[in-house]
């Protein structure tokens, strides 16, 4: 194991606690930023958990620890990811800051014990998603992109809150698509968002499909009981 994962795990202190444990070890780590918008994401998380019927537990660990690789500096990162044999790909050696979802997830494991497979992919996709991605991916991907650590106004936060009202693959699509229209503006354009943006595109359309088929057919049934209704005058 990689000697500052094990120097980690002699900072962190685990209670239980997993709101006190991540935020005790980001303090230490002199992240209180961190601390703050994970405790924003956990909220977020749960509140989307909650409406779309899933385990507001997970959501909420997923969300206290995706960023818990913050406490590397980016300028180790890929270093530190070398040696914890995860895969790099190009466009994450040419920005690295892409890597802490990895990190994380890998921190979420061997630090803090998580054996959820489910919640340590959803970390490990929550800045780029995936192709096919699961019910907490999704929520993981869309809480963070709501609670965003930035100053203001998220520019995308009409559109991904409209689409939320639609379904998750519609939120978590309109803010891909909001990347996507301006990636001449992105440092790196990641493969597996590319991949992740492609399927949504295809299961939004399908939805909408869908529900502009169900829709038409309650108008028709409609109208066919108004003329059953104004033959029997």
């Amino acid at each position: 194991m990689n000697l500052q994962i094990e120097q980690i795990k002699l900072n962190a202190i685990l209670t239980g606690d997993i709101k006190k444990d991540v935020e005790n070890l980001l303090n230490i780590y002199g992240c209180s930023r961190i601390a703050e918008h994970s405790r924003n994401v956990a909220e977020q998380s749960k509140i989307l958990a909650l409406k779309f019927n899933y385990d507001l537990r997970k959501a909420e660990i997923a969300g206290y620890l995706h960023d818990i690789s913050g406490i590397i500096p980016n300028s180790e990162r890929v270093n530190v990811a070398e040696k914890l044999n995860i895969e790099i790909l190009k466009e994450e050696r040419e920005f690295p800051l892409i890597l802490h979802q990895k990190i994380s997830g890998v921190i979420s494991k061997e630090v803090f014990k998580i054996d959820d497979v489910e919640i340590i992919n959803a970390i490990s996709c929550h800045t780029t998603l995936k192709k096919e991605p699961s019910k907490l991916d999704l929520i993981l991907f869309v809480a963070d992109k709501i609670a965003w650590d930035q100053e203001g106004k998220p520019p995308y936060i009409n559109e991904v809150l409209i689409g939320i009202d639609s379904s998750l693959e519609q939120g978590a699509y309109e803010y891909i698509k909001y990347l996507i229209d301006r990636k001449e503006e992105l440092k790196v354009v990641h493969p597996i968002l590319i991949d992740a943006y492609e399927f949504l595109k295809r299961e939004v359309s399908v939805m909408n499909n869908h529900i502009v088929d169900y829709v038409y057919k309650i108008v028709e049934d409609e109208a066919k009981k108004d003329k059953s209704f104004i033959d029997s005058k």
